[in-house]
């Protein structure tokens, strides 16, 4: 499944542009991550256009030398020259970061992750726990921990890990319009 899911995921233009490029931004680890690939997936089984519905297409890396808002502006600054022609908003966030602004934004106080394997692992949904990267010799990585059978069976799961319910059920129920054919797990009880 993994070679099915890198056929289609890379069948979508700007995530091959961003696989492709990102090497360039010469960052110590990144990962495409999340909606862009996932996304991708439920398009294609629909038979819709690849980028029907992507709000946008997340650049994760991590970078824990420098925790300063600066350094990660240079990376987005960078990484909007490199991808200025691509016609799709590329997020760019450094995952050693994310705990500095969890909180304010989420309202639950958020874990320093180790790496963005970590960061893609605290996903709302375990179905957006995807990532694709490419190394110096060229060689295209999936990161895919909860495996393929939900992402192409169009289930989404809850992942409590972090992201709290009402992030996930906000998440969920915007797929759900945009991909009416999902089946969508509730939030366990016991989590509550």
């Amino acid at each position: 499944m993994r070679e099915r899911f890198l056929e289609i995921a890379l069948a979508n233009p700007v995530v091959a542009t961003i696989v492709d490029r990102a090497p360039k931004l010469g960052l110590p680890e990144w990962y495409l991550t999340a909606g862009g690939l996932f996304q991708t997936v439920w398009n294609h089984i629909d038979g819709r256009d690849l980028g029907a519905g992507i709000k946008d297409y997340d650049l994760f890396y991590f970078d824990a030398g420098d925790l300063s808002y600066d350094a990660e502006d240079r990376v987005i600054r960078s990484a909007a020259e490199l991808f200025a022609d691509v016609d799709a908003d590329v997020e760019v966030r450094n995952e050693a970061r994310v705990h500095l602004w969890y909180e304010q934004h989420f309202g639950i106080p958020g874990v320093p992750f180790t790496s963005c394997r970590d960061a893609i692992d605290h996903f709302a949904s375990t179905t957006c726990c995807f990532g694709i990267t490419k190394a110096a010799g060229g060689t295209v990585d999936v990161y895919a921990p909860h495996g393929y059978d939900d992402l192409f069976d169009m289930i989404v799961r809850p992942n409590p890990v972090l992201a709290p319910r009402e992030v996930y059920e906000a998440k969920a129920a915007r797929w759900r319009r945009e991909w009416p054919a999902l089946t969508v797990e509730s939030w366990p009880e016991t989590l509550t």
